[in-house]
């Protein structure tokens, strides 16, 4: 007896002066009147005009009888049983993507790349693989885990000709499990402030192309000295990195780190299968990757394929012409590629990840508010402080940090924490943060700078505008 909606009905529904509706397990449910009751706040508005499937997957404690019960309260209607999903174009070279949480920043659709809403970055220091951002610069590859196998190629001269060939199941079998819990950032994260000082070419990332995982595989210094290679073999100055990811040419992704790095202990290289206790996610390389710790993430080759020792680096597009800091005067005409080094470590970073930019805040009864954020830099070195200023910079406060601890190198990020007071006549704010690593390396205090035309290593301090609720305090 009751009505029957299609998903595009529903999506007409995303804020209270239209209703705001939901749908899950094929009923409709206006939530409207709930959203004030919601123990998580607003954040039920993420799922707003779309379905809750894909939300309490990441919050298992909704799937409870007491929390059907509610929802059952607020129910409309049920979806029409003719409202399917569009059908697949296989001749689209993207058709094989996975599906992908809706919760994402889309950036660009093909190839898909796609950021998750920065608050929802710091509320663990694991990023959950569906919030993990995605960066795809070619159609993800569908591989049958079976019949995969990778290519190594001996060192010159090496007794064997062949390549070595790993199937999945060899690099299990043969080698010593090794995990290593990563942050890894893309070069362009924080791009949008570049684009507000002038115009670059890239996508236009927020502040949540940064994520962390616990990585499993084997490491890859194991694998080079089975196909023959010795710290000391010569004249090998880089391992090049090919992907099973192409365009309709047969160009294939492809970079490189040096040979010092690879075969170094402390640095943790790894050929990755697993990916925060499961097997890597379609969208993450699956069946393996790899994870440099420390690096940028163009360089965390995914869909491994093959595997070059060579004198010369990987000479892939996304090595020799992209991936590169210039100096804020050289332009598309003047650009030299060649002139500079590609971008492996990344420099020392923080963001804001609550409030959100233009958010109107409340102090809560003592006064406070809560800012909260990530710290990160590259190399392996450990964030040891975070400042943040409420006042536009003129006085700082030392925020919280919270990690993992770890001997040796740091790999992963740390999240920061400030609880602070508002001045009562205080009604509008800007807060700054700034991160230092234990090199005592400090973030820049302006964009400007250190702009470039592709719109890379963003690091300088990151400010936010909010306006402050008094009323309701």
């Amino acid at each position: 007896s009751l009505p029957q909606y299609t998903r595009e009905d529903v999506k007409k529904h995303k804020n209270p002066s239209d209703r705001i509706w939901v749908t899950y397990a094929g009923e409709v449910f206006d939530i409207t009147d709930f959203v004030d009751l919601h123990p998580g706040g607003n954040r039920i508005l993420l799922a707003a005009g779309g379905a809750l499937e894909p939300f309490w997957a990441l919050y298992g404690v909704h799937k409870s009888e007491h929390v059907m019960e509610i929802l059952q309260e607020y129910k409309v209607g049920v979806l029409s049983p003719e409202d399917k999903e569009e059908p697949c174009d296989v001749s689209d070279p993207y058709s094989g993507d996975p599906s992908r949480h809706p919760i994402l920043k889309v950036n660009s659709q093909k190839p898909f790349n796609a950021e998750p809403p920065p608050e929802l970055l710091t509320d663990s220091f694991i990023t959950p693989n569906e919030l993990f951002f995605k960066r795809n610069h070619l159609p993800v590859p569908n591989i049958n885990p079976d019949k995969f196998q990778l290519v190594v190629d001996r060192p010159p001269g090496a007794k064997q000709g062949k390549p070595l060939k790993l199937s999945l199941k060899d690099l299990k079998a043969k080698f010593a499990q090794h995990e290593v819990t990563a942050t890894l950032q893309c070069a362009g994260n924080r791009r949008s402030e570049m684009n507000a000082i002038k115009q670059v070419k890239g996508l236009d990332w927020g502040t949540a192309a940064i994520s962390t995982a616990r990585w499993a595989g084997v490491r890859l210094r194991d694998v080079l000295l089975d196909a023959g290679y010795t710290e000391d073999t010569p004249n090998l100055l880089h391992v090049q990195f090919e992907g099973l990811d192409q365009d309709i040419t047969g160009t294939k992704y492809g970079a490189s780190i040096s040979f010092k790095r690879a075969m170094s202990k402390d640095h943790e290289v790894l050929l990755a299968y697993e990916m925060n206790g499961e097997e890597l996610p379609k969208d993450h390389g699956f069946p393996l990757r790899v994870i440099v710790p420390g690096v940028v993430g163009a360089r965390n080759v995914k869909w491994l394929g093959r595997i070059i020792v060579s004198a010369e680096e990987s000479p892939s597009h996304w090595q020799q012409n992209d991936y590169k800091g210039f100096n804020p005067n050289v332009d598309w005409d003047t650009v030299d590629f060649s002139s500079s080094p590609a971008i492996q470590d990344l420099p020392v970073q923080s963001a804001i990840t609550e409030p959100r930019p233009g958010e109107k805040i409340t102090p809560n009864h003592d006064g406070n508010v809560t800012i909260k954020g990530y710290a990160w830099s590259g190399g392996g070195k450990e964030i040891v402080r975070v400042d943040v200023s409420l006042d536009g910079g003129k006085t700082w406060k030392v925020a919280e940090l919270t990690g993992e601890e770890k001997e040796g190198l740091a790999w992963a990020w740390k999240i920061w924490r400030l609880e602070a007071a508002i001045p009562v006549e205080c009604n509008e704010m800007t807060i700054i943060c700034k991160a230092v690593d234990n090199n005592y390396n400090v973030q820049p205090d302006s964009v400007a700078p250190i702009w470039n035309l592709r719109g890379v290593l963003n690091n300088a301090w990151h400010r936010i505008s909010v306006t402050v609720d008094q009323d309701e305090h």
